[in-house]
């Protein structure tokens, strides 16, 4: 009843916790058995280890969470060979969030990954282009179609691209990064903001600008969804401010195959659980026996 098949891989929901907030999933299984999600997208995954940003991370504003983490992580040979193995106890699909700070980074990134036994890839082009100023690969459509048409080369696994609502047109970058050849999209990451401490008369975050992430920013990433998945031709699977089961529909119902949870985890850690329930729930009472049947019904 829930289940769906996005790039020939089979879902038993559409409930996927997402990259950098359920970590390699095995927190999470304390409170529940987390085979029974959709898929557990992996804490954004660089060539070489991360210790991540200095100083305040997280950071709590009305509705919203604002965060920089710095993509702290183990480095993808040390997942390999010692995170991925306890994560294939999960019986979910397995997605690899893959960041770097240069083509190269993320085309040797995704050869090593596409030789293990995950299902699926998803290209963080939000990471800061160190070659060019800093930018991230996300803002320019030429920029982003060039790194995905490299990476789509030699990625031996589905590639999801994961949109960045900085871009400068994010609809002409999804059709861009389906043109280069991604076999699905996920949208949105966090938004770019800022938050300043007037007590210290100086910026919360050391790198002055965060990601804002939370309800706050759902609707605004629901219209983009929506327009993205009337423009292009592959599967979109919808991120940004998913609280409640509702919520979730409402992604779906504009267009989205599937939705990854990401800061609510933080408030709550058995929401995703509750949004696999509560989908369970309104399909029976809605006497609906596919997700097909009100997918993009907007």
């Amino acid at each position: 009843m829930l289940d769906v098949n996005i790039c020939g891989i089979n879902f038993k929901n559409p409930v996927i916790g997402a990259s950098g907030t359920f970590g390699f999933g095995e927190e999470y299984n304390e409170f529940y058995n987390v085979s029974m999600l959709g898929g557990i997208c992996t804490k954004g995954l660089t060539l070489n280890k991360k210790e991540g940003n200095n100083g305040t991370r997280i950071f709590e504003t009305p509705s919203g969470l604002m965060n920089s983490i710095g993509l702290q992580n183990p480095g993808i040979d040390e997942f390999i060979n010692n995170v991925l193995p306890n994560m294939r106890r999960f019986d979910t699909v397995i997605i690899a969030n893959l960041g770097g700070g240069s083509l190269e980074d993320y085309i040797q990134g995704a050869e090593k990954l596409s030789k293990t036994s995950i299902d699926m890839i998803e290209l963080n082009i939000s990471c800061p282009n160190v070659k060019n100023g800093g930018m991230a690969f996300g803002i320019k459509s030429e920029v982003a179609f060039n790194v995905v048409k490299e990476v789509k080369k030699v990625c031996k696994k589905p590639l999801m691209v994961k949109l960045s609502p900085n871009a400068e047109d994010i609809v002409d970058m999804a059709l861009k990064c389906e043109e280069a050849g991604a076999d699905c999209l996920s949208l949105v990451n966090t938004f770019k903001a800022m938050a300043i401490d007037i007590k210290r008369k100086a910026p919360v975050f050391q790198n002055i600008t965060a990601g804002l992430s939370g309800p706050c920013i759902k609707p605004i990433a629901l219209r983009m969804v929506y327009e993205v998945c009337k423009s292009v031709h592959i599967p979109v699977i919808g991120m940004g401010g998913i609280d409640t089961y509702e919520d979730a529909l409402e992604f779906i119902m504009a267009g989205a195959y599937a939705v990854q949870v990401g800061s609510s985890n933080f408030k709550n850690p058995y929401t995703c659980k509750e949004i696999v329930e509560g989908l369970q729930a309104y399909m029976e009472r809605e006497g609906l026996n596919d997700l097909s049947e009100i997918r993009g019904i907007i």
